[in-house]
């Protein structure tokens, strides 16, 4: 089978839609966003020096890994603007959309992994959620970073990834052993507070104080807040959500 790679490429982003458009879900979905980058990129060294010293490599997914696929399902307007009813709790809506999409994103990433392999060529990828240290609450693969350095987006004060259709969504990724094409992105600030220090909604809508100005994201606060949600929403499977950060004006696409 051809592996010319605009073709795949194009495949490849094809079938992440219609995965999305065929889901069988409650959730909304805007279109989603797709991106690449080389799997050489020396930014994935990077992260075990800012992030995590054994956060894994492409080339520890897949040995001979050549390129990386990010790709991002935001949520549909309706979604978000549940969850911002109410300042504390998180609404049924939000929490069904993170759990229906965590399943869809294993669901486009093991499809793609079987279309490939049709193909000739071989993927990899890692669970869209709870792959992190319950100590240290580190990923071992961040789809996030992996999706800033594809280009899709910034980091913002709330440590959600920004990208052109906002961070209210969830982010996927799959390591392939052919070269894609990759575009030069320039990086470019998404977050309104670390632009011009003109917003701080992120840390208005936290409500319990996770998120300041002046420190780090509180991860194990944070993490002890979704943790209560999961017990509100048990009915439900692992609820384990919030999302108050992601409704502010950053929410449905880049406010920069």
């Amino acid at each position: 089978m051809t592996t010319d790679a605009p073709e795949l490429a194009q495949f490849i982003t094809a079938a992440i839609r219609q995965q999305v458009t065929e889901a069988n879900v409650a959730t909304g979905y805007r279109e989603p966003l797709v991106s690449f980058a080389t799997a050489n990129d020396t930014r994935f060294a990077d992260l075990q020096r800012v992030v995590e010293p054994s956060h894994l490599l492409p080339h520890d997914l897949l040995p001979g890994a050549r390129s990386v696929v990010s790709f991002f399902l935001p949520f549909a307007y309706w979604v978000v603007e549940a969850n911002t009813v109410h300042r504390e709790k998180v609404a049924r809506e939000w929490t069904v959309a993170y759990i229906e999409t965590n399943a869809l994103l294993s669901r486009i990433s093991a499809h793609l992994i079987a279309s490939l392999a049709e193909r000739g060529v071989r993927a990899a990828a890692e669970p869209p959620t709870h792959n992190f240290d319950p100590v240290t609450l580190v990923s071992r693969w961040s789809h996030k970073s992996v999706a800033v350095i594809a280009g899709l987006g910034s980091f913002g004060l709330h440590q959600m990834v920004i990208t052109d259709s906002g961070c209210a969504g969830r982010f996927g990724s799959l390591v392939i052993d052919v070269d894609l094409p990759i575009k030069s992105v320039e990086p470019r600030e998404r977050c309104l507070y670390l632009y011009d220090d003109s917003c701080l909604e992120c840390v208005m809508y936290c409500p319990i104080g996770a998120l300041d100005e002046n420190e780090p994201l509180d991860k194990q606060r944070c993490y002890q807040r979704l943790l209560k949600v999961s017990q509100e929403y048990k009915d439900l499977g692992l609820a384990d959500v919030c999302g108050k950060c992601a409704i502010g004006p950053c929410a449905f696409e880049s406010a920069v």
